[in-house]
């Protein structure tokens, strides 16, 4: 198959989040099972310090969004592991400091600015790269397939093409007023509650999963819980007519990065076989982190974190239970991350109280997370909502018995016998969930089983292209 990806981000080109590893890898996967893959990316920045070596390969692509006002961009192109990347050459959208905006908010004019991304998209498919599949991710590729049936509805470029949508996280509609339709070049009845009308506004990611051929999120249970008014922001009654077009797909880890066997980040190396590193690092994390690491410490259990911080990841929970549980248990803690300045400064002052026992890092330091990860003897994730999530895979990996919240991506990752989980959000059942992890900690024999069940299971990209492979040649079959 010919499958085309459209997105706002792909690694290592341009990244804030997870949407970002996704790109990165899946369509590498998919191309090592034998398909051909184009992604089409903003050319950022970012994207252009770290794609020094593509080539145009269409120097004025116009684009026509009413009789009087079009944009030029140009596309180039670079082959990396086995996919075409498509960067969409626009300086006056996309030559920024950063990818959606900066400290006093978004730029004002990312509606037009993804407008010229979606619609750069199908000109690679008229000129370069014309695909069975086009799968667009997020808010920002959600406009590819409305613009596909209705503008150029009558292009026999496009017959055939079956369009797939991605929601990796339902918090970002991409929302905007009405009266963006007119520059965007979209037919006035385009603002219709069955369309891209949104409470008022309009919804670019509503327009995408309203137009799409398949829809699917990032986890089983993420598909189940954007259908419920808790966590469907409004949107719950429109998946719910979908459901029947809705799939779940774990994301996949890159375990070329994310492997305790040939971590080059790590004091030490490790595996289900030979758990003796282990110990190597969590002293190193230790140290790290500037806490002591002397045999007794060494004894106690050592939880992590590495997170944005914020109510979302749970931070609130994390408040309330945090004194206590140093208070009652004897356990040390370090956490990683950046985010709300209210938790920061929570966290600041928990090591302050305990600075023998607690520590914290307010910063973005990928080698750091890896050691969080190989060091640690547990990793908590007590989220709110959690559309997939990566760092309890990781720390499955690691050997690193994650303490998470039974929700989305989280609760299908992991089962009693790899981790604990706790169902109700509130401190209380968080707090259960943690005195559980600590109380079997020094059951040996049980710990160690639980590190090896984890460190046996499969989440690779391997595993996720396959279920997407399967969905592309359903729709191309129907």
């Amino acid at each position: 198959m010919k499958i085309l990806m459209v997105a706002s981000e792909a690694a290592p080109y341009a990244k804030t989040g997870g949407l970002a590893d996704v790109l990165g890898a899946l369509p590498a996967a998919l191309a090592a099972g034998g398909d051909q893959v184009g992604v089409v990316l903003p050319y950022y920045r970012s994207a252009a310090a770290k794609a020094q070596h593509s080539q145009p390969v269409y120097d004025r692509m116009e684009l026509w969004f009413s009789p009087t006002r079009s944009y030029h961009v140009g596309i180039r192109r670079l082959d990396d592991r086995g996919v075409s990347f498509f960067f969409v050459d626009a300086p006056q959208f996309f030559d920024r400091p950063a990818l959606y905006g900066e400290s006093n908010g978004d730029y004002p004019d990312n509606a037009i600015r993804f407008a010229v991304l979606c619609r750069a998209a199908l000109g690679v498919v008229r000129s370069l790269f014309r695909p069975d599949i086009i799968h667009c991710h997020d808010w920002q590729a959600g406009l590819v397939a409305p613009y596909m049936k209705t503008v150029f509805r009558g292009d026999p470029t496009f017959a055939g093409i079956r369009n797939v949508m991605t929601v990796h996280n339902l918090g970002y509609q991409g929302i905007y007023g009405r009266e963006v339709l007119a520059e965007i070049g979209l037919p006035r009845e385009m603002y219709n509650p069955a369309r891209m009308e949104f409470w008022g506004n309009l919804s670019y990611l509503k327009a995408g999963i309203v137009y799409a051929d398949a829809l699917t999120t990032v986890s089983q249970g993420y598909a189940r819980e954007i259908q419920t008014p808790e966590y469907g922001f409004g949107m719950d009654g429109l998946l719910r007519s979908c459901a029947d077009v809705l799939t779940g797909i774990v994301n996949g880890v890159d375990y070329s990065e994310w492997n305790p066997e040939t971590d080059p980040f790590t004091a030490a190396r490790f595996s289900a076989a030979d758990l003796s590193g282990k110990v190597a690092c969590k002293a190193d994390l230790l140290r790290t982190f500037g806490l002591p690491d002397d045999a007794a410490v060494l004894e106690r259990p050592l939880i992590g974190i590495v997170s944005r911080f914020a109510s979302q990841k749970g931070f609130d929970l994390i408040e309330e239970v945090a004194v206590p549980l140093m208070e009652q248990r004897e356990v040390s803690l370090v956490v990683l991350g950046t985010g709300e300045l209210r938790y920061e400064e929570m966290l600041r002052a928990l090591a302050v109280r305990y600075p023998a026992r607690v520590s914290v890092r307010a910063e973005f330091n990928n080698a750091v997370a890896h050691k969080v990860e190989a060091g640690s003897d547990m990793f908590l994730m007590p989220s709110r909502y959690e559309p997939c999530g990566l760092n309890q895979i990781y720390s499955l990996r690691y050997g690193t018995v994650p303490v998470v919240r039974a929700t989305g991506g989280l609760d299908d990752t992991i089962d009693e016998s790899t981790g604990f989980k706790f169902a109700e959000y509130s401190a209380s059942a968080l707090f259960h969930a943690l005195n559980a992890a600590l109380d079997a900690f020094p059951d040996r024999e049980r710990w160690t089983q639980m590190m090896k069940n984890g460190m046996s299971r499969d989440h690779s990209w391997g595993s996720a292209a396959a279920e997407y492979g399967a969905l592309y040649r359903s729709l191309i079959a129907d």
